[in-house]
């Protein structure tokens, strides 16, 4: 068992597709004794109803296709997502498709752990790094930006 260190907080995104919400509300009732101890954030109706199952504090932002996925790529940008579970629909096309893939390149390009599906977002809870100091190490593209770091 993974000793839990409370006076460590996340700061988590969670987000699911139409298609997926039960499947995030399931798994974050598995794991609402370890969540409710961390700073939780989520896109409009996927927090809802999180707050209506589980009672979290939750911070909602707008709906994904509303600008919800922009607002969660604006926090990682901004060094203010620790982690994201995003459990995203890959049988679905979704009108703010563009929007999904900038928010999983953020994640990429800032190195967030994000897990896209219940078996990463099991490893990824469950890893000993969860409930202890991570520093990600977040590669300099200012080659790319020539002036900005």
């Amino acid at each position: 068992m993974v000793e839990k260190n409370k006076n460590i907080i996340k700061r988590i995104a969670l987000v699911a597709h139409d298609a997926r919400k039960n499947d995030l509300i399931s798994w974050a009732g598995k794991n609402s004794d370890t969540l409710k101890y961390h700073d939780l954030y989520a896109t409009g109706t996927t927090g809802s109803l999180l707050k209506k199952n589980w009672g979290f504090e939750i911070t909602c932002l707008k709906s994904g296709p509303l600008g919800g996925d922009q607002q969660l790529g604006a926090m990682i940008a901004n060094e203010q997502l620790d982690i994201m579970i995003f459990f995203w629909d890959p049988m679905s096309a979704q009108p703010h498709d563009v929007d999904v893939k900038a928010l999983l390149r953020m994640s990429v390009l800032y190195n967030i752990p994000s897990a896209c599906n219940r078996a990463t977002a099991d490893f990824m809870i469950s890893s000993p790094y969860f409930n202890h100091e991570y520093s990600p190490i977040i590669k300099n593209y200012g080659k790319f930006c020539p002036g900005v770091e």
